[in-house]
């Protein structure tokens, strides 16, 4: 039977659970799990010790810089673009598409004849 461990224990377990650099420093046998715990017992878990261990916050922070220059990209792009150019290409693009459409429909209206000439193979003997 496990004795349930003291409340301190399973706080610290948690704090260490959020820093999981912490447990890196230690298996790589640069500080002991007794100075880490000593640390946290003296100065807390908001003290600007921990902060090379907090992942979240400097990841968040770069995810953050990450979307500003794309959304800085984004816009720059956006301005450099020429909406009489954009209404040039459309209505370039149109036309291509109607070319497309108006061949498609002359060969289904031929597949179409064939396919009428070819239901009455002996039209020729109608009286």
């Amino acid at each position: 039977m496990v004795k349930p461990l003291h409340p301190s224990v399973e706080q610290f377990k948690q704090f260490v659970k959020k820093h999981p650099k912490i447990i890196q420093e230690v298996r790589s046998g640069k500080k002991t799990w007794k100075q880490v715990y000593e640390d946290w017992y003296l100065f807390g878990e908001d003290d600007d010790i921990w902060e090379p261990y907090r992942e979240t916050n400097g990841a968040a922070k770069e995810e953050e810089k990450g979307t500003n220059k794309w959304l800085d990209k984004l816009a720059a792009m956006l301005e450099q673009i020429d909406a009489a150019d954009v209404q040039k290409h459309l209505a370039n693009v149109q036309q291509a598409i109607a070319a497309i459409q108006s061949i498609l429909s002359e060969f289904q209206g031929a597949g179409q004849e064939q396919r009428n000439k070819e239901a009455h193979p002996f039209s020729f003997r109608k009286d």
